[in-house]
């Protein structure tokens, strides 16, 4: 089999050596539309080196690292790269991230789950600097075709849905050239720029990268509802449900718990077509 789940959980850990500084910080921001209006205090937050603080989810990006690739070529695991569908991916973060850093990030396959007609990757990656751990990442990766080897499924359990209205709904604009701009912080795939690429791959054009779409939700969770305090949030989980096309705008919806602020997005061109599904900001 193309994947022997056995010998891709049983594979040591890959560790590489990161770093990332206030330049780094801010091209992530900008990659998630932040900077508009341009003298807003409350984006100058994202933009300004001064006054700098750092979304979350930029884990996802810091050290220009994509763990998730990596993790496709370990032992074990041998996948045709236009099988592999980015389906969720989960942050836990042990302390706010700093503005500039140095780390070692240890990459794994955590699991292997059966699904029948695909296969899922759960890829984890710890990373730490001298102060101790900064954030755990959990990406899952489905192989289409790969499925059917009579391995665990997998935990079945889902956020429950939220109930009644949302307590916010807001629209954030994805500009024409926001892939463009969001690549530049490492996920060079051309699905996202090269339109004869995008056919190739059975889209009428280039689409925004999944992650991006992530922490622009991120982002809108933080400047409303959780007053602009990056530092108050703990986790953020996802399961990606759809594409969006630069150009398009998002719709957010957000229900605030406890503890936690439960999100759905749409895409608003086309009917609300769902984009994220199961997200949940944990925060204190």
């Amino acid at each position: 089999m193309p994947i022997d789940a056995a010998k891709a959980v049983a594979a040591e850990p890959r560790t590489t050596e990161i770093a990332w500084d206030h330049k780094d910080v801010q091209l992530y921001h900008l990659g998630l539309g932040a900077g508009l209006p341009a003298t807003d205090p409350a984006e100058l937050r994202y933009t300004l080196e001064s006054r700098l603080h750092v979304l979350p989810s930029f884990a996802t990006v810091a050290g220009a690292g994509m763990g998730v690739v990596g993790g496709l070529f370990a032992p074990g695991v041998e996948v045709d790269l236009a099988a592999v569908l980015h389906g969720g991916q989960a942050l836990t973060l042990h302390r706010p991230l700093p503005v500039r850093g140095e780390a070692l990030s240890t990459s794994r396959v955590a699991a292997v789950y059966d699904k029948g007609k695909a296969a899922v990757l759960v890829l984890r990656t710890e990373v730490a600097d001298t102060e101790g751990p900064l954030w755990t990442s959990d990406a899952q990766i489905y192989v289409r075709g790969e499925g059917g080897f009579g391995g665990d499924r997998g935990p079945a359990d889902r956020p429950p849905a939220p109930e009644g209205e949302p307590d916010l709904e807001v629209e954030r604009p994805v500009r024409e050239d926001q892939a463009l701009l969001y690549r530049l912080s490492g996920d060079w795939n051309p699905l996202h720029a090269d339109p004869e690429f995008a056919k190739l791959a059975g889209f009428d054009r280039p689409i925004l990268h999944g992650l991006c779409t992530y922490g622009m939700t991120l982002k809108a969770v933080v400047d409303t509802l959780l007053g602009g305090d990056v530092s108050r949030v703990r986790g953020y989980g996802t399961r990606f449900t759809g594409i969006v096309f630069p150009g398009e705008t998002l719709r957010i919806r957000m229900w605030r718990g406890e503890g936690r602020v439960a999100a759905a997005v749409t895409a608003v061109e086309r009917d609300d077509a769902p984009v994220l599904a199961d997200t949940v900001v944990e925060y204190t």
